[in-house]
């Protein structure tokens, strides 16, 4: 679960309110591009709820909200879970009330948050320190010991101010979302259950209206190999620029698409209706089970419009 930490030391600015609203909107989506490997597990912590933030001196996040071109963005960051103040995301009963952390000479509670329970940290790349994917931190922690005292170290903490800051970390992204999908899975007992779980699990995948019922038509045997075969999905469309790879993504598993005599098997009905070629496909165990579904380029992503037994067998 990616914990983002707001470093508030970056807010605290006295820059031109029109450089500000810019900064904020690099920030929110390098956010929004920390929840898209990992939608249900991105969970911003602050000290204060997101519609209380203040951007910089005198500059309260309601005229970022206001100005042009950041409706979208405001409405997707909002909707992400979150936590207040930062001791809200530490283990009950502790505080950390015996460590500081600096950067620059400036206290820094949020990075420090960020680095006590490994999480990454976020800032408004207003100023030039703050516009990198790590930072190192003067760490100073109380010594529990009869002479007292403390000792002082230096940190490395993982930080985004950009989006392009998020392409270093999303190894560690991936491997965290990929290990709560596949313990969600392991619990599922039913194709109902995993198509309830789908836009949690695996948000970037899209579906056809008439997919719920071939889920919910699943065997008990199909249904962790159908997550994990819908978790693989997820994870090529992840990586996917269609500019660069016109034809398909990287694919994690044997994908291919339909030999021409059976493509006449292949047609669904679309999100709107209409009856489309969904010819690419992928195995799963016990066999013959297949999924079904079409690439939709210009949204990086796939549509799955049948899984369950292979068409005409």
């Amino acid at each position: 679960m990616p914990q983002l930490f707001l470093n508030e030391t970056s807010c605290e600015t006295t820059a031109d309110p029109e450089r500000v609203n810019h900064a904020m909107t690099d920030m929110v989506r390098a956010v929004l591009a920390v929840a898209r490997e990992d939608r249900a597990g991105t969970l911003l912590v602050a000290r204060l709820p997101v519609n209380a933030w203040h951007l910089a001196q005198g500059h309260a996040i309601q005229k970022w909200i206001g100005s042009p071109g950041t409706r979208d963005l405001w409405q997707r960051l909002a909707i992400l879970q979150s936590k207040w103040p930062h001791r809200a995301a530490f283990p009950e009963g502790e505080t950390h009330s015996d460590v500081e952390y600096r950067h620059d000479g400036d206290a820094v509670e949020g990075l420090g948050a960020a680095h006590l329970t490994g999480g990454l940290g976020i800032s408004l790349p207003v100023e030039p320190r703050w516009d990198a994917d790590r930072l190192t931190l003067v760490r100073e922690e109380l010594l529990d010991s009869a002479e007292g005292g403390s000792a002082v170290t230096e940190v490395e903490v993982g930080h985004a101010a950009r989006r392009e800051h998020v392409a270093t970390h999303l190894p560690w992204i991936q491997r965290g979302a990929n290990t709560v999908r596949q313990k969600a899975v392991e619990g599922l007992r039913s194709g109902t259950e995993l198509w309830e779980r789908c836009p949690e699990l695996f948000p970037l995948l899209q579906f056809t209206p008439l997919a719920e019922q071939h889920f919910a038509e699943l065997t008990e045997a199909w249904v962790r190999p159908v997550g994990e075969r819908l978790g693989e999905l997820q994870d090529a469309v992840s990586g996917w620029d269609p500019e660069r790879q016109p034809i398909a993504p990287q694919w994690r598993s044997y994908v291919r698409t339909e030999f021409e005599m059976r493509r006449k098997l292949c047609w669904f009905p679309d999100t709107d209706g209409e009856n489309r070629l969904f010819d690419w496909h992928c195995d799963f165990l016990p066999k013959p089970g297949r999924m079904h579904f079409r690439l939709v380029h210009e949204e990086r992503t796939l549509r799955i419009a049948y899984v369950g037994r292979k068409l005409g067998v």
